[in-house]
């Protein structure tokens, strides 16, 4: 033969296919061009006409073989085959072939055998190839990849407090670090030589903290979701995520030491949509499910429990969208074997908190708009109750109600001593050995009314004002001062209160998706020692707690649509007890992913 058919490797898998379509495709009839006579033309394969390519192809469409975005190319690239095959059929009585290259193949006659192995050889590579490549679902992944949904962020943040020279200093109790003794695993003896725990309130610091998150949201299809999310902290605190480099406690940090990664987030959530309603419920640890702002809440706070939420359209144009939310939480489970050092073991005192919030949003004009809602936070054994009186003989000689204190705790609330304990010679008659923990003086039921008022006439810039007022309904103020040790004044009367509030304006970009964008704000708040559960307050705001009243400062702005700073000021005294002055500068550095 004196011109061969060449035809490349990778041209000829598409010859090829047409050839198999009856093998890979049932039901497909190729169209192909019979041989007349015995010719030399005969000994090659006769090439498959556009006709049955093209048909072939669009049979893989149909069957998801390839996509139909590609088909188009698919055929053009057949039509050209067909062309170039024509013209090497009629070429082949010409003398000379040109030199082949590595990438060619050379066809000449081949037997039916031959060719019925050939085909199935080239089945299988292009269903091989097409797995691999994904041609039926170009750039897509296996399915539970599409499912789950990571997101983090990151933040490095320059903090600097500092305490004015005229705030007060020494054992006042005021400054007594009740969490601390608390959380020992030894009492306080209030009669001892040794000093209690003190609170900084003198001597200024510097640290640079981190605070890392990453976390995932399941679809689990039907309505049901999974999440969980992992963060950093020093602690175990409820309120605060930072890790402050250098800091060494815990058994983490200092010297480089490597820092602790916590479990955050975990729940199950299910959701529905009716008519022009969406509720759901979750279980596990959850974010805040409530609308408030960092006066009860923390920012990083966590709530462990049942929530329900419900949510609908309502009024003409979906004016008005009321909601609704319902909680249950657990917040401190006694201890099975307490206490460990008594045979008999001593009553479950485990503390709750239900909670309920019912509120509206309502787009009041183009430019107007306003969320509004009202809340009722019960808290259950929350507050301390006084021991069965007993006289302690050791150290680890536990009271009955020592279970009440509180697990965390950060400052501003007023406190009471758990345990009855009996004078008598053992003891000095109350001289001696009177070891301690402390309990919250007053329980706490908390009215909480909550708004914000939106000005959207500069879009994307959004002027809002938001506002919150609480009063804790369960606060009693002759019950507490008769058994307060700390908030009280010179002449050791009780100063503590039971409402706070906060005001905060807002000007610039509610949300920093893109470089430049910005914002600023200016708020005051006023809480008084018993307004709310200090263990769950903002942890930033004066070194964190009640008891406390004073300016923020504060503005954004992103370096790209990721990443953005922050800076803040924060300017906080004492309301009752001792002069406290706390003065806290914030550099934030920002990013998302």
């Amino acid at each position: 033969m004196s011109n061969a058919l060449h035809v490349s490797r990778r041209r000829s898998l598409l010859i090829a296919s047409a050839w198999c379509a009856a093998a890979v495709l049932p039901g497909y009839a190729a169209d192909t061009t019979a041989t007349a006579a015995p010719t030399v033309a005969a000994a090659l394969p006769t090439a498959p006409s556009p006709n049955a390519t093209i048909n072939l192809i669009r049979l893989m469409v149909e069957r998801g073989l390839i996509p139909a975005a590609d088909a188009e190319k698919l055929i053009s690239q057949a039509e050209a085959e067909a062309v170039q095959a024509r013209a090497a059929l009629a070429a082949v009585a010409q003398p000379a072939a040109a030199p082949m290259s590595d990438d060619t193949v050379r066809i000449t006659y081949i037997p039916g055998s031959v060719r019925r192995q050939m085909v199935e050889e080239v089945r299988q590579d292009v269903m091989s190839q097409a797995s691999q490549e994904n041609w039926a679902a170009p750039r897509t992944f296996p399915d539970w990849v599409s499912r789950w949904k990571f997101a983090g962020d990151m933040r490095i943040r320059y903090e600097g407090m500092s305490f004015p020279s005229d705030n007060a200093t020494g054992l006042s109790s005021n400054f007594w670090n009740y969490n601390s003794i608390n959380t020992s695993s030894s009492p306080y003896d209030v009669k001892g030589a040794a000093n209690p725990p003190l609170a900084n309130a003198d001597q200024n610091r510097d640290r640079i903290r981190l605070r890392a998150r990453l976390g995932a949201e399941i679809d689990l299809e039907e309505g049901f979701t999974g999440g969980f999310r992992l963060a950093t902290g020093e602690s175990n605190s409820p309120v605060s995520e930072n890790q402050s480099f250098g800091a060494a406690g815990s058994g983490q940090g200092g010297n480089f030491s490597k820092y602790s990664i916590w479990l955050d987030r975990g729940f199950l959530k299910y959701e529905k949509s009716v008519a022009q309603s969406d509720w759901s419920i979750s279980l596990g640890r959850i974010d805040n499910p409530f609308f408030g702002t960092t006066m009860l809440w923390a920012s990083d706070l966590g709530f462990d429990g049942l929530v329900i939420q419900g949510r609908r359209q309502a009024g003409e144009n979906n004016t008005f969208r009321p909601f609704a939310t319902l909680g249950a939480f657990p917040v401190f489970n006694t201890d099975l074997n307490f206490s460990s050092t008594n045979p008999n073991k001593f009553k479950s005192t485990d503390k709750w908190l239900t909670a309920a919030q019912i509120g509206t949003e309502w787009t009041i004009s183009k430019d107007f708009s306003a969320k509004v809602a009202v809340a009722f936070y019960d808290f259950q054994n929350i507050e301390g109750k006084l021991s069965d009186p007993y006289t302690p003989l050791l150290i680890s000689d536990a009271g009955s109600t020592d279970s009440t204190r509180p697990a965390f705790a950060q400052k501003g609330n007023t406190y009471m001593a758990l345990r009855d304990i009996t004078p008598n010679a053992t003891n000095g008659f109350g001289t001696t050995n009177q070891w301690q923990y402390f309990g919250l003086a007053t329980p706490f039921r908390d009215v909480v009314l909550t708004g914000r008022l939106d000005y959207a006439r500069f879009d994307p810039v959004v002027v809002s004002l938001i506002g919150e007022f609480v009063q804790n309904v369960a606060f009693n103020l002759s019950d507490v001062s008769a058994k307060a040790i700390n908030n009280l004044d010179a002449s050791n009367k009780f100063q503590g209160g039971d409402i706070g509030y906060i005001v905060n304006l807002q000007v610039g970009h509610a949300a920093l998706d893109k470089r430049w964008d910005w914002n600023v704000s200016l708020g005051y708040r006023y809480v008084e020692s018993d307004a709310v559960v200090d263990g769950f307050t903002d942890s930033d705001f004066g070194g964190g707690g009640t008891n406390l009243k004073g300016y923020t400062l504060g503005g954004n702005l992103a370096l790209s649509r990721r990443v953005w700073v922050g800076l803040k000021l924060m300017s906080a005294d004492s309301i009752a007890g001792p002069t406290y002055k706390n003065d806290i500068l914030q550099l934030d550095f920002n990013g998302r992913f």
